[in-house]
C-alpha cells in the first residue's frame, strides 16, 4: 500500500444516504492497532466524526488505489483536530491504467507561448494528459503550451483551477458529430508538470469513473 506519515488520503464518510468524500492526511500509525489521520475540514470547520463511525480510506499510490474500511475508535477535537481509526485487516488494490482516460465535457483555454490562446473542449482526461478538440487548428505536434480548466472537488464540488504544460502529442481532424459539414480538430496532449495535488484529483476522477459509471473510461 504504500503508506506514508505525511501522506494524503482521501476519507469516505457513511453517515448520510450518499457517501461523502473528504481529503486527509496520515499522521502515524501503530502496526496492528491503529492508524491516526487528520480530521479534515470544510468551510465551517472540522467535519462531524464520532466514536464508531464507519469509515472507507483510499489511498493513492502511482497509478494504484488501495481502499479499506476502518471505525472510528477516539476523536480529538481542538486544537489537535485528529483521530485514532482501526487499523486495516483487509486491503484491496485497484490499478489504474496510465492510459485510462475518463470521457468529460469541460470547456479550457489553450495558451501559446507568444501569449496568443483559443477556447478548446476537453472531451477526455487522464493523470498522463487529455484530449482535446477545437473549431480551428492549433498548435503543432511536439509544441509546448499552456492548458488551463477547472475541475470539482469532492465534497462540496469546490471549483480547482489547474493552469498546467502540456507537450502535443498528436493531431488530427474528423466531421463534427454536432454540426453537420462542419471539421473538428483534436490534440491529444501529455501533462508534463503537473502539480501533485491536480495529479491526485484526476486520481479520483478515474477511480470514482471506474466504481460509479465504467461507460465514460475510454
Amino acid at each position: 500500500m504504500n503508506l506514508q506519515v505525511g501522506g494524503r488520503i482521501q476519507l469516505i464518510t457513511h453517515r448520510t444516504l450518499r457517501p461523502l468524500q473528504h481529503f486527509s492526511t496520515v499522521i502515524g500509525w501503530v502496526k496492528d492497532e491503529y492508524m491516526i489521520v487528520k480530521i479534515p475540514m470544510e468551510t465551517s470547520g472540522p467535519i462531524s466524526l464520532t466514536e464508531g463511525d464507519k469509515l472507507t480510506v483510499r489511498v493513492f499510490s502511482g497509478v494504484n488505489v488501495c481502499s479499506f474500511s476502518t471505525v472510528v475508535q477516539r476523536v480529538f477535537l481542538r486544537p489537535l483536530m485528529y483521530a485514532h481509526v482501526s487499523f486495516p485487516n483487509d486491503i484491496q488494490g485497484t490499478s489504474l491504467r496510465a492510459a485510462m482516460r475518463v470521457k468529460v465535457e469541460i470547456p479550457a483555454k489553450l495558451v501559446r507561448d507568444d501569449g496568443s490562446h483559443a477556447s478548446v473542449f476537453l472531451v477526455n482526461l487522464s493523470v498522463s494528459g487529455a484530449l482535446i478538440e477545437s473549431a480551428q487548428p492549433l498548435s503543432r505536434e511536439g509544441e509546448t503550451v499552456q492548458l488551463d480548466f477547472t475541475l470539482l472537488a469532492p465534497p462540496d464540488d469546490r471549483q480547482v483551477r489547474i493552469n498546467t504544460p502540456v507537450l502535443v502529442r498528436n493531431a488530427t481532424v474528423a466531421q463534427s458529430q454536432k454540426i453537420e459539414g462542419k471539421e473538428v480538430f483534436s490534440y491529444g496532449v501529455q501533462f508534463t508538470n503537473l502539480d501533485p495535488a491536480h495529479f491526485t484529483l484526476l486520481q479520483n476522477l478515474t477511480y470514482e469513473a471506474m466504481l460509479a459509471d465504467r461507460q465514460k473510461i475510454v
